[in-house]
Protein backbone atom coordinates (compact mmCIF):
# COMPACT_ATOMS: atom_id res chain seq x y z
CA UNK A 1 0.00 0.00 0.00
CA UNK A 2 1.79 3.16 -0.69
CA UNK A 3 0.41 6.49 0.89
CA UNK A 4 0.99 9.77 0.53
CA UNK A 5 3.17 11.52 3.61
CA UNK A 6 2.04 14.12 5.64
CA UNK A 7 3.93 17.26 6.25
CA UNK A 8 5.80 17.84 9.26
CA UNK A 9 3.28 21.27 10.33
CA UNK A 10 0.40 18.53 10.23
CA UNK A 11 1.94 16.78 12.85
CA UNK A 12 0.19 17.08 16.53
CA UNK A 13 3.17 17.63 18.24
CA UNK A 14 3.67 20.84 16.46
CA UNK A 15 1.21 22.41 17.87
CA UNK A 16 3.15 22.28 21.08
CA UNK A 17 6.74 22.66 19.80
CA UNK A 18 6.03 24.16 16.77
CA UNK A 19 3.76 26.58 18.39
CA UNK A 20 4.60 30.45 17.90
CA UNK A 21 6.52 32.64 20.74
CA UNK A 22 6.34 31.71 24.45
CA UNK A 23 4.30 28.56 24.35
CA UNK A 24 6.71 26.89 21.91
CA UNK A 25 9.65 28.20 23.50
CA UNK A 26 8.81 26.89 26.88
CA UNK A 27 8.58 23.19 25.63
CA UNK A 28 11.61 23.13 23.21
CA UNK A 29 13.88 24.31 26.57
CA UNK A 30 12.36 21.89 28.97
CA UNK A 31 12.49 19.23 26.76
CA UNK A 32 16.22 20.48 26.58
CA UNK A 33 16.52 20.39 30.49
CA UNK A 34 16.21 16.59 30.01
CA UNK A 35 19.70 16.10 28.28
CA UNK A 36 18.40 16.25 24.77
CA UNK A 37 19.41 18.67 21.73
CA UNK A 38 17.06 20.69 19.03
CA UNK A 39 18.44 18.10 17.10
CA UNK A 40 16.97 14.99 18.89
CA UNK A 41 13.48 16.17 18.90
CA UNK A 42 12.68 19.14 16.45
CA UNK A 43 11.02 18.16 13.38
CA UNK A 44 10.37 14.71 14.27
CA UNK A 45 7.69 12.67 15.20
CA UNK A 46 6.48 12.10 19.48
CA UNK A 47 6.15 8.54 19.42
CA UNK A 48 4.91 7.80 22.52
CA UNK A 49 5.54 4.26 24.01
CA UNK A 50 3.33 3.17 26.65
CA UNK A 51 4.30 0.71 28.96
CA UNK A 52 1.98 -1.54 31.04
CA UNK A 53 5.07 -2.84 33.14
CA UNK A 54 5.32 -3.21 37.09
CA UNK A 55 7.57 -5.03 39.64
CA UNK A 56 3.64 -6.28 40.54
CA UNK A 57 3.10 -7.57 36.97
CA UNK A 58 5.25 -10.62 36.77
CA UNK A 59 4.30 -10.95 33.10
CA UNK A 60 5.86 -8.12 32.07
CA UNK A 61 9.17 -8.30 33.71
CA UNK A 62 11.28 -8.28 29.94
CA UNK A 63 9.16 -4.53 29.38
CA UNK A 64 12.07 -2.39 30.68
CA UNK A 65 14.38 -4.12 28.16
CA UNK A 66 11.71 -4.19 25.46
CA UNK A 67 11.29 -0.24 25.81
CA UNK A 68 14.89 0.43 24.64
CA UNK A 69 14.83 -1.80 21.81
CA UNK A 70 11.71 0.16 20.54
CA UNK A 71 13.22 3.39 21.18
CA UNK A 72 16.06 2.03 19.52
CA UNK A 73 13.91 1.32 16.63
CA UNK A 74 12.12 4.71 16.44
CA UNK A 75 15.50 6.80 16.72
CA UNK A 76 16.79 4.37 13.60
CA UNK A 77 13.40 5.59 12.14
CA UNK A 78 14.14 9.54 12.75
CA UNK A 79 11.11 9.50 15.63
CA UNK A 80 11.43 11.21 19.28
CA UNK A 81 10.77 8.27 21.87
CA UNK A 82 9.31 9.13 24.66
CA UNK A 83 7.99 6.89 27.99
CA UNK A 84 4.70 7.39 29.13
CA UNK A 85 3.76 4.55 32.18
CA UNK A 86 0.39 3.83 32.21
CA UNK A 87 -1.53 1.67 35.10
CA UNK A 88 -0.46 -2.26 34.97
CA UNK A 89 -3.26 -4.74 35.00
CA UNK A 90 -1.73 -8.17 36.09
CA UNK A 91 -3.79 -11.12 36.68
CA UNK A 92 -1.95 -12.53 39.79
CA UNK A 93 -2.29 -9.02 42.29
CA UNK A 94 -4.88 -6.89 41.53
CA UNK A 95 -8.29 -7.33 43.43
CA UNK A 96 -11.03 -7.27 43.29
CA UNK A 97 -11.47 -8.12 39.52
CA UNK A 98 -8.70 -6.88 36.57
CA UNK A 99 -12.03 -6.49 34.47
CA UNK A 100 -12.81 -2.72 36.79
CA UNK A 101 -9.32 -1.57 36.03
CA UNK A 102 -9.07 -2.57 32.18
CA UNK A 103 -11.80 0.50 31.81
CA UNK A 104 -9.45 2.44 34.02
CA UNK A 105 -6.30 1.49 31.90
CA UNK A 106 -7.90 2.12 28.64
CA UNK A 107 -9.11 5.66 30.27
CA UNK A 108 -5.84 6.49 31.50
CA UNK A 109 -4.10 5.75 28.10
CA UNK A 110 -6.30 7.35 25.99
CA UNK A 111 -5.96 11.08 28.18
CA UNK A 112 -2.34 10.19 27.95
CA UNK A 113 -2.55 10.23 24.32
CA UNK A 114 -4.86 13.19 24.14
CA UNK A 115 -3.38 15.47 26.73
CA UNK A 116 0.87 15.40 25.63
CA UNK A 117 2.69 16.18 22.04
CA UNK A 118 2.14 12.49 20.97
CA UNK A 119 2.06 11.84 17.29
CA UNK A 120 1.96 7.53 17.78
CA UNK A 121 2.00 5.12 20.14
CA UNK A 122 3.79 1.58 20.55
CA UNK A 123 1.16 -0.25 22.97
CA UNK A 124 3.19 -2.78 25.25
CA UNK A 125 0.92 -5.00 26.74
CA UNK A 126 0.21 -8.70 27.06
CA UNK A 127 -1.24 -10.33 30.69
CA UNK A 128 -4.69 -10.66 29.96
CA UNK A 129 -6.41 -7.20 30.68
CA UNK A 130 -3.54 -4.58 28.90
CA UNK A 131 -4.18 -6.30 25.65
CA UNK A 132 -7.53 -5.25 25.04
CA UNK A 133 -7.52 -1.64 27.27
CA UNK A 134 -4.77 -0.56 25.56
CA UNK A 135 -6.23 -1.02 22.13
CA UNK A 136 -9.76 0.83 23.39
CA UNK A 137 -7.75 3.48 24.64
CA UNK A 138 -5.90 3.88 20.78
CA UNK A 139 -9.13 3.36 19.07
CA UNK A 140 -10.66 6.26 21.13
CA UNK A 141 -8.20 8.48 20.74
CA UNK A 142 -7.56 7.24 17.03
CA UNK A 143 -3.88 8.40 16.24
CA UNK A 144 -1.29 6.08 14.33
CA UNK A 145 -0.50 2.89 16.91
CA UNK A 146 1.45 -0.34 17.05
CA UNK A 147 0.67 -3.15 19.50
CA UNK A 148 3.80 -4.92 20.90
CA UNK A 149 2.26 -8.54 22.51
CA UNK A 150 4.45 -9.27 25.94
CA UNK A 151 5.12 -13.03 24.17
CA UNK A 152 4.19 -16.34 26.01
CA UNK A 153 6.49 -17.78 29.06
CA UNK A 154 8.47 -20.95 28.09
CA UNK A 155 7.14 -24.65 28.81
CA UNK A 156 6.74 -25.65 32.46
CA UNK A 157 8.86 -28.53 33.69
CA UNK A 158 9.08 -30.49 37.01
CA UNK A 159 10.33 -33.93 38.14
CA UNK A 160 10.41 -35.19 33.66
CA UNK A 161 7.48 -33.47 33.00
CA UNK A 162 7.78 -31.19 30.06
CA UNK A 163 4.43 -29.78 28.99
CA UNK A 164 3.19 -28.54 32.04
CA UNK A 165 0.88 -25.55 31.13
CA UNK A 166 0.70 -22.53 33.44
CA UNK A 167 -2.90 -22.35 34.96
CA UNK A 168 -4.46 -25.37 33.05
CA UNK A 169 -1.82 -27.87 34.65
CA UNK A 170 -2.24 -26.05 38.05
CA UNK A 171 -5.56 -26.14 38.33
CA UNK A 172 -5.52 -29.85 37.90
CA UNK A 173 -2.56 -30.10 40.64
CA UNK A 174 -5.04 -27.89 43.05
CA UNK A 175 -7.69 -30.52 42.16
CA UNK A 176 -5.28 -33.51 43.18
CA UNK A 177 -3.94 -31.46 46.52
CA UNK A 178 -7.36 -31.05 47.85
CA UNK A 179 -8.10 -34.31 47.11
CA UNK A 180 -4.89 -35.75 49.62
CA UNK A 181 -3.62 -36.96 46.46
CA UNK A 182 -0.23 -34.95 46.58
CA UNK A 183 1.61 -33.43 49.52
CA UNK A 184 1.11 -29.24 49.69
CA UNK A 185 5.72 -29.03 49.24
CA UNK A 186 5.21 -31.54 45.89
CA UNK A 187 1.92 -28.64 44.58
CA UNK A 188 4.32 -25.88 45.68
CA UNK A 189 6.95 -26.97 43.67
CA UNK A 190 4.95 -27.91 40.62
CA UNK A 191 3.31 -24.25 40.69
CA UNK A 192 6.93 -23.08 40.48
CA UNK A 193 7.80 -25.13 37.78
CA UNK A 194 4.72 -24.17 35.64
CA UNK A 195 6.01 -20.53 35.68
CA UNK A 196 9.54 -20.00 34.92
CA UNK A 197 10.75 -17.14 32.53
CA UNK A 198 9.31 -13.75 31.90
CA UNK A 199 6.22 -13.76 29.79
CA UNK A 200 2.18 -14.29 29.88
CA UNK A 201 0.90 -17.64 30.34
CA UNK A 202 2.23 -20.18 28.18
CA UNK A 203 -1.38 -22.14 27.05
CA UNK A 204 -4.24 -20.28 25.15
CA UNK A 205 -5.37 -18.41 27.78
CA UNK A 206 -6.32 -14.91 27.64
CA UNK A 207 -3.35 -13.76 27.33
CA UNK A 208 -2.47 -15.48 24.27
CA UNK A 209 -5.82 -15.11 22.75
CA UNK A 210 -5.71 -11.78 23.31
CA UNK A 211 -2.57 -11.05 21.52
CA UNK A 212 -3.23 -12.97 18.58
CA UNK A 213 -6.78 -11.51 18.18
CA UNK A 214 -5.11 -7.75 17.88
CA UNK A 215 -2.76 -9.62 15.41
CA UNK A 216 -5.66 -10.70 12.96
CA UNK A 217 -7.31 -7.17 13.38
CA UNK A 218 -4.24 -6.29 11.69
CA UNK A 219 -2.96 -3.82 15.16
CA UNK A 220 0.67 -5.68 15.08
CA UNK A 221 3.63 -6.61 13.04
CA UNK A 222 1.92 -10.06 11.36
CA UNK A 223 2.83 -13.35 13.48
CA UNK A 224 4.29 -10.92 16.73
CA UNK A 225 1.73 -12.13 18.91
CA UNK A 226 3.29 -16.17 18.55
CA UNK A 227 6.56 -14.82 19.23
CA UNK A 228 7.91 -16.42 23.08
CA UNK A 229 8.98 -13.47 25.06
CA UNK A 230 12.08 -14.36 25.43
CA UNK A 231 13.53 -15.50 21.98
CA UNK A 232 15.71 -13.48 19.89
CA UNK A 233 13.03 -12.71 17.78
CA UNK A 234 11.16 -11.18 20.75
CA UNK A 235 13.20 -8.07 21.31
CA UNK A 236 13.83 -7.84 17.43
CA UNK A 237 10.18 -7.38 16.69
CA UNK A 238 9.85 -5.32 19.16
CA UNK A 239 12.48 -2.71 17.51
CA UNK A 240 11.00 -3.38 14.12
CA UNK A 241 7.51 -2.15 15.58
CA UNK A 242 9.77 1.37 16.24
CA UNK A 243 11.02 1.79 13.02
CA UNK A 244 7.02 0.87 11.54
CA UNK A 245 5.22 3.34 14.00
CA UNK A 246 7.79 6.43 12.58
CA UNK A 247 6.70 5.45 9.33
CA UNK A 248 3.17 4.99 10.37
CA UNK A 249 2.85 8.73 11.50
CA UNK A 250 3.84 10.15 8.42
CA UNK A 251 1.66 7.76 6.49
CA UNK A 252 -1.30 8.81 9.17
CA UNK A 253 -2.45 5.67 9.35
CA UNK A 254 -4.92 5.51 12.10
CA UNK A 255 -6.56 2.79 13.83
CA UNK A 256 -9.91 3.41 12.29
CA UNK A 257 -8.70 3.32 9.21
CA UNK A 258 -7.03 -0.25 9.18
CA UNK A 259 -9.87 -2.33 11.40
CA UNK A 260 -13.42 -2.92 9.92
CA UNK A 261 -16.26 -5.34 10.73
CA UNK A 262 -14.71 -7.54 8.52
CA UNK A 263 -11.13 -7.17 10.95
CA UNK A 264 -13.24 -8.19 13.46
CA UNK A 265 -15.28 -11.06 11.60
CA UNK A 266 -11.73 -12.42 10.96
CA UNK A 267 -11.01 -12.40 14.33
CA UNK A 268 -14.10 -14.02 15.68
CA UNK A 269 -13.11 -17.40 13.25
CA UNK A 270 -9.89 -17.38 14.17
CA UNK A 271 -10.85 -17.42 18.29
CA UNK A 272 -12.80 -20.56 17.51
CA UNK A 273 -9.74 -22.17 15.42
CA UNK A 274 -7.64 -21.11 18.28
CA UNK A 275 -10.39 -22.48 21.43
CA UNK A 276 -9.47 -18.67 22.27
CA UNK A 277 -10.39 -17.75 25.62
CA UNK A 278 -14.26 -17.12 26.78
CA UNK A 279 -12.92 -13.68 28.03
CA UNK A 280 -12.24 -13.19 24.17
CA UNK A 281 -15.77 -12.34 23.63
CA UNK A 282 -16.24 -9.09 26.10
CA UNK A 283 -13.05 -7.61 24.81
CA UNK A 284 -13.87 -7.74 21.31
CA UNK A 285 -17.40 -6.24 21.75
CA UNK A 286 -15.63 -3.91 23.55
CA UNK A 287 -13.00 -2.76 21.64
CA UNK A 288 -15.15 -3.32 18.36
CA UNK A 289 -17.46 -0.56 19.87
CA UNK A 290 -14.62 1.84 20.32
CA UNK A 291 -13.99 1.72 16.67
CA UNK A 292 -17.75 2.10 16.05
CA UNK A 293 -18.23 -1.53 14.36
CA UNK A 294 -21.45 -3.32 15.78
CA UNK A 295 -20.18 -7.06 16.96
CA UNK A 296 -22.29 -8.90 18.83
CA UNK A 297 -22.58 -12.43 20.54
CA UNK A 298 -24.38 -13.24 17.37
CA UNK A 299 -21.24 -12.96 15.34
CA UNK A 300 -19.62 -15.56 17.79
CA UNK A 301 -22.52 -18.12 17.57
CA UNK A 302 -22.16 -18.29 14.00
CA UNK A 303 -18.45 -18.95 13.81
CA UNK A 304 -18.90 -21.67 16.27
CA UNK A 305 -21.09 -23.56 14.14
CA UNK A 306 -18.69 -23.03 11.53
CA UNK A 307 -14.73 -23.14 12.01
CA UNK A 308 -13.26 -26.34 13.48
CA UNK A 309 -10.80 -26.13 16.71
CA UNK A 310 -7.29 -26.66 14.58
CA UNK A 311 -4.95 -25.43 18.10
CA UNK A 312 -4.02 -28.14 19.84
CA UNK A 313 -3.19 -26.05 22.57
CA UNK A 314 -3.97 -26.22 26.68
CA UNK A 315 -6.35 -25.86 28.21
CA UNK A 316 -8.32 -27.27 25.16
CA UNK A 317 -5.23 -29.57 23.90
CA UNK A 318 -1.91 -31.04 24.30
CA UNK A 319 0.84 -28.04 23.53
CA UNK A 320 1.58 -25.00 24.26
CA UNK A 321 2.43 -21.42 22.98
CA UNK A 322 6.37 -22.28 22.46
CA UNK A 323 4.80 -25.55 20.26
CA UNK A 324 2.65 -23.02 18.57
CA UNK A 325 5.41 -20.61 17.55
CA UNK A 326 7.68 -23.17 16.26
CA UNK A 327 4.95 -25.04 14.55
CA UNK A 328 4.59 -21.99 11.99
CA UNK A 329 2.24 -20.29 14.91
CA UNK A 330 -0.84 -17.79 13.89
CA UNK A 331 0.43 -17.11 10.62
CA UNK A 332 0.28 -20.49 9.61
CA UNK A 333 -2.62 -21.00 11.55
CA UNK A 334 -4.73 -18.28 9.70
CA UNK A 335 -3.43 -19.75 6.29
CA UNK A 336 -5.18 -23.13 7.08
CA UNK A 337 -8.47 -21.20 7.27
CA UNK A 338 -7.59 -18.55 4.69
CA UNK A 339 -10.78 -19.37 2.85
CA UNK A 340 -12.66 -18.60 5.50
CA UNK A 341 -11.09 -15.33 6.14
CA UNK A 342 -11.73 -12.06 4.45
CA UNK A 343 -8.12 -11.26 2.99
CA UNK A 344 -8.54 -7.85 1.85
CA UNK A 345 -8.33 -6.54 5.74
CA UNK A 346 -5.03 -4.42 6.11
CA UNK A 347 -2.08 -4.64 8.68
CA UNK A 348 0.09 -1.97 10.55
CA UNK A 349 2.80 -3.04 7.55
CA UNK A 350 0.74 -1.71 5.03
CA UNK A 351 -0.22 -4.90 3.51
CA UNK A 352 -3.29 -7.43 3.24
CA UNK A 353 -4.01 -10.37 5.80
CA UNK A 354 -3.63 -12.04 2.12
CA UNK A 355 -0.19 -10.77 1.27
CA UNK A 356 0.08 -11.12 4.83
CA UNK A 357 0.02 -15.40 5.06
CA UNK A 358 0.61 -16.02 1.23
CA UNK A 359 4.28 -17.86 2.47
CA UNK A 360 2.72 -19.23 5.90
CA UNK A 361 3.62 -22.90 6.66
CA UNK A 362 2.87 -25.50 9.45
CA UNK A 363 5.66 -27.53 10.43
CA UNK A 364 4.30 -29.74 12.88
CA UNK A 365 0.67 -31.43 12.33
CA UNK A 366 -0.20 -32.41 15.42
CA UNK A 367 -0.02 -28.93 17.44
CA UNK A 368 -1.53 -26.99 14.17
CA UNK A 369 -4.04 -29.59 12.84
CA UNK A 370 -5.38 -29.74 8.98
CA UNK A 371 -8.95 -28.92 8.47
CA UNK A 372 -9.64 -32.91 7.87
CA UNK A 373 -7.86 -33.69 11.32
CA UNK A 374 -9.20 -30.93 13.53
CA UNK A 375 -9.38 -31.22 17.41
CA UNK A 376 -12.92 -30.40 17.49
CA UNK A 377 -15.48 -30.46 14.68
CA UNK A 378 -17.09 -27.14 15.64
CA UNK A 379 -15.36 -23.99 17.57
CA UNK A 380 -14.33 -24.01 20.84
CA UNK A 381 -17.46 -21.63 21.88
CA UNK A 382 -21.05 -21.81 22.04
CA UNK A 383 -23.10 -19.25 23.05
CA UNK A 384 -26.46 -20.09 24.62
CA UNK A 385 -29.56 -18.76 25.26
CA UNK A 386 -32.70 -19.55 27.21
CA UNK A 387 -35.01 -18.16 30.17
CA UNK A 388 -31.82 -18.11 31.84
CA UNK A 389 -29.71 -15.88 30.06
CA UNK A 390 -31.65 -14.43 27.44
CA UNK A 391 -29.24 -11.74 26.51
CA UNK A 392 -26.44 -15.17 26.22
CA UNK A 393 -24.39 -17.01 28.30
CA UNK A 394 -20.75 -18.96 26.82
CA UNK A 395 -19.39 -22.47 27.26
CA UNK A 396 -16.03 -22.80 26.58
CA UNK A 397 -16.92 -26.55 24.49
CA UNK A 398 -13.85 -27.40 23.63
CA UNK A 399 -13.01 -27.60 27.81
CA UNK A 400 -15.44 -29.42 28.99
CA UNK A 401 -16.44 -32.90 29.36
CA UNK A 402 -18.61 -34.08 26.57
CA UNK A 403 -20.60 -36.12 29.04
CA UNK A 404 -22.18 -33.04 30.40
CA UNK A 405 -23.04 -30.97 27.42
CA UNK A 406 -26.82 -32.61 27.46
CA UNK A 407 -27.12 -32.42 31.19
CA UNK A 408 -30.28 -31.63 33.45
CA UNK A 409 -29.80 -31.88 37.46
CA UNK A 410 -30.58 -30.27 40.68
CA UNK A 411 -29.37 -26.76 41.54
CA UNK A 412 -26.56 -26.43 44.39
CA UNK A 413 -26.55 -22.34 45.02
CA UNK A 414 -24.15 -20.16 46.52
CA UNK A 415 -25.44 -16.58 47.17
CA UNK A 416 -22.00 -15.08 46.67
CA UNK A 417 -18.13 -16.37 46.42
CA UNK A 418 -17.87 -16.21 50.43
CA UNK A 419 -20.90 -18.49 50.67
CA UNK A 420 -19.76 -20.31 47.74
CA UNK A 421 -15.08 -20.36 49.94
CA UNK A 422 -17.47 -20.99 53.11
CA UNK A 423 -19.56 -24.15 52.51
CA UNK A 424 -18.01 -25.96 49.42
CA UNK A 425 -16.15 -28.34 51.44
CA UNK A 426 -18.61 -28.85 54.11
CA UNK A 427 -18.84 -32.76 54.22
CA UNK A 428 -22.66 -31.98 54.86
CA UNK A 429 -23.43 -29.93 51.54
CA UNK A 430 -26.03 -31.65 49.81
CA UNK A 431 -24.39 -32.05 46.27
CA UNK A 432 -24.05 -35.06 44.25
CA UNK A 433 -22.04 -35.38 40.65
CA UNK A 434 -25.38 -34.69 39.19
CA UNK A 435 -25.94 -31.53 41.08
CA UNK A 436 -25.32 -27.92 38.66
CA UNK A 437 -23.21 -25.41 40.64
CA UNK A 438 -24.73 -22.34 40.87
CA UNK A 439 -22.61 -18.78 41.84
CA UNK A 440 -25.04 -15.72 42.08
CA UNK A 441 -23.71 -11.82 42.32
CA UNK A 442 -20.73 -12.33 40.76
CA UNK A 443 -21.65 -10.12 37.43
CA UNK A 444 -19.93 -6.82 36.50
CA UNK A 445 -21.66 -4.89 38.75
CA UNK A 446 -22.37 -7.42 41.80
CA UNK A 447 -19.08 -9.25 42.56
CA UNK A 448 -17.89 -6.45 41.50
CA UNK A 449 -15.97 -6.40 38.26
CA UNK A 450 -16.91 -9.66 36.88
CA UNK A 451 -14.10 -11.41 38.71
CA UNK A 452 -12.65 -14.93 37.62
CA UNK A 453 -14.33 -17.42 39.72
CA UNK A 454 -16.78 -19.03 37.34
CA UNK A 455 -14.59 -22.42 37.41
CA UNK A 456 -16.41 -23.49 41.11
CA UNK A 457 -14.26 -25.86 42.71
CA UNK A 458 -15.38 -29.20 43.05
CA UNK A 459 -16.49 -30.06 46.50
CA UNK A 460 -14.05 -31.87 48.07
CA UNK A 461 -16.09 -34.69 49.21
CA UNK A 462 -16.78 -35.25 45.31
CA UNK A 463 -12.84 -34.80 44.43
CA UNK A 464 -11.81 -37.40 47.10
CA UNK A 465 -14.47 -39.71 45.09
CA UNK A 466 -12.88 -38.64 41.53
CA UNK A 467 -15.48 -36.53 40.55
CA UNK A 468 -13.13 -33.94 38.38
CA UNK A 469 -15.83 -31.83 36.51
CA UNK A 470 -19.21 -31.32 37.22
CA UNK A 471 -21.84 -28.56 35.81
CA UNK A 472 -21.43 -25.13 36.86
CA UNK A 473 -23.20 -21.73 36.36
CA UNK A 474 -22.65 -17.94 36.87
CA UNK A 475 -22.61 -14.25 36.04
CA UNK A 476 -19.18 -14.63 36.72
CA UNK A 477 -15.55 -15.07 33.69
CA UNK A 478 -13.21 -17.24 34.46
CA UNK A 479 -9.32 -17.55 33.33
CA UNK A 480 -8.82 -18.43 30.12
CA UNK A 481 -6.30 -20.97 31.41
CA UNK A 482 -9.44 -22.85 32.72
CA UNK A 483 -10.57 -26.06 31.71
CA UNK A 484 -14.00 -28.09 32.54
CA UNK A 485 -18.34 -27.41 31.78
CA UNK A 486 -18.61 -23.56 33.34
CA UNK A 487 -21.48 -22.07 31.90
CA UNK A 488 -20.22 -18.28 32.60
CA UNK A 489 -21.25 -14.35 31.60
CA UNK A 490 -24.87 -15.10 32.32
CA UNK A 491 -26.80 -12.12 31.31
CA UNK A 492 -28.29 -9.99 32.39
CA UNK A 493 -26.56 -10.62 35.63
CA UNK A 494 -28.28 -11.42 39.17
CA UNK A 495 -27.24 -8.07 40.40
CA UNK A 496 -29.23 -5.96 38.28
CA UNK A 497 -32.13 -8.16 38.34
CA UNK A 498 -31.66 -11.47 36.22
CA UNK A 499 -33.11 -14.71 36.46
CA UNK A 500 -30.09 -16.29 37.94
CA UNK A 501 -30.68 -14.20 41.24
CA UNK A 502 -33.79 -16.36 41.56
CA UNK A 503 -32.42 -19.82 41.32
CA UNK A 504 -32.81 -22.20 44.61
CA UNK A 505 -31.56 -25.32 45.87
CA UNK A 506 -33.04 -27.91 44.22
CA UNK A 507 -34.46 -26.10 41.27
CA UNK A 508 -33.59 -28.19 38.01
CA UNK A 509 -31.52 -26.60 35.57
CA UNK A 510 -31.36 -27.82 31.96
CA UNK A 511 -28.04 -27.51 30.42
CA UNK A 512 -28.77 -28.12 26.19
CA UNK A 513 -25.55 -27.59 24.12
CA UNK A 514 -26.86 -29.00 21.09
CA UNK A 515 -29.64 -26.38 21.26
CA UNK A 516 -27.60 -23.69 22.47
CA UNK A 517 -29.95 -23.60 25.33
CA UNK A 518 -29.47 -22.77 29.34
CA UNK A 519 -33.17 -23.10 30.98
CA UNK A 520 -34.09 -22.97 34.35
CA UNK A 521 -37.03 -25.45 35.06
CA UNK A 522 -39.13 -23.35 37.34
CA UNK A 523 -42.79 -22.65 36.28
CA UNK A 524 -42.91 -18.35 36.00
CA UNK A 525 -46.19 -18.27 38.84
CA UNK A 526 -43.22 -19.37 40.92
CA UNK A 527 -40.97 -16.89 39.63
CA UNK A 528 -43.11 -14.27 39.93
CA UNK A 529 -43.09 -14.76 43.77
CA UNK A 530 -39.71 -14.91 43.45
CA UNK A 531 -39.37 -11.74 42.07
CA UNK A 532 -41.46 -9.50 44.06
CA UNK A 533 -39.64 -10.36 47.22
CA UNK A 534 -36.17 -10.32 45.68
CA UNK A 535 -33.96 -7.20 46.60
CA UNK A 536 -30.51 -6.16 45.26
CA UNK A 537 -27.58 -6.10 48.12
CA UNK A 538 -25.94 -2.87 48.99
CA UNK A 539 -23.13 -1.46 46.60
CA UNK A 540 -19.99 -2.87 47.21
CA UNK A 541 -19.00 1.20 46.75
CA UNK A 542 -19.83 4.86 48.00
CA UNK A 543 -16.79 6.83 45.96
CA UNK A 544 -13.71 6.60 43.67
CA UNK A 545 -13.40 4.58 40.29
CA UNK A 546 -15.20 1.79 41.78
CA UNK A 547 -18.52 3.88 42.31
CA UNK A 548 -18.04 5.25 38.86
CA UNK A 549 -17.81 1.53 37.42
CA UNK A 550 -20.74 0.21 39.04
CA UNK A 551 -22.81 3.35 38.07
CA UNK A 552 -22.06 2.95 34.16
CA UNK A 553 -20.89 -0.73 33.85
CA UNK A 554 -22.52 -2.37 30.51
CA UNK A 555 -23.34 -5.90 30.98
CA UNK A 556 -21.21 -8.98 29.23
CA UNK A 557 -22.95 -8.73 25.82
CA UNK A 558 -22.18 -5.35 25.37
CA UNK A 559 -18.39 -5.29 26.25
CA UNK A 560 -18.49 -4.60 29.83
CA UNK A 561 -17.18 -1.27 29.06
CA UNK A 562 -18.19 2.32 30.77
CA UNK A 563 -21.27 3.53 28.87
CA UNK A 564 -19.82 6.67 28.36
CA UNK A 565 -16.53 5.39 26.84
CA UNK A 566 -18.33 3.18 24.56
CA UNK A 567 -20.63 5.53 23.08
CA UNK A 568 -19.74 7.23 19.28
CA UNK A 569 -18.06 10.22 19.25
CA UNK A 570 -14.68 11.68 19.86
CA UNK A 571 -12.98 13.76 22.50
CA UNK A 572 -11.68 16.65 21.04
CA UNK A 573 -7.74 17.99 21.70
CA UNK A 574 -6.77 20.25 23.79
CA UNK A 575 -6.97 23.80 22.21
CA UNK A 576 -3.91 25.11 19.78
CA UNK A 577 -3.58 28.35 22.52
CA UNK A 578 -1.94 27.54 25.45
CA UNK A 579 0.89 28.08 27.70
Amino acid sequence: MTRKKIELSQLRSQRWFGAAGQPGNHKSYRTKQMGFTSEDFQGKPVIGILSTWSDLNSCHTHFPQRIEEVKRGIWQAGGFPVVMPTLSVGETYVRPSTLIYRNLLAMDAEEILRSHPIDGAVLLGGCDKTTPGLVMAAASMNIPAIFVPAGAMLRGHWRGQQMLGTGSSTWKALADFRAGKIDEASWRSFGEGTARSPGTCNTMGTASTMTSLVDVLGLTLPGASSIPAVDARHPQMASACGRRIVEMVWEDLRPRELVTRQSFLNAVVADMALSGSTNSLIHLVAMARRLGVELSLDDFAQAGEAVPVLCNLQPSGAFLMEDFYYAGGLLALLKRIESQLDLSCLSVNGRTLGENIAGAEVYNDDVIRPQANPVYAAGGLVVLRGNLAPRGAVLKRAAADPKLLQHTGPAVVFSNFKDLLARIDDPELAVTPDSVLVLQDSGPVGAPGMPEWGMLPIPRKLLEAGVRDMVRISDARMSGTSYGTCVLHVCPESRVGGLLGLVRDGDLITLDTAGRRLDLLVDDAELEARRKVWVAPPPHYERGFGSLHIEHVLQADEGCDLDFLARPGETPDPEARFS
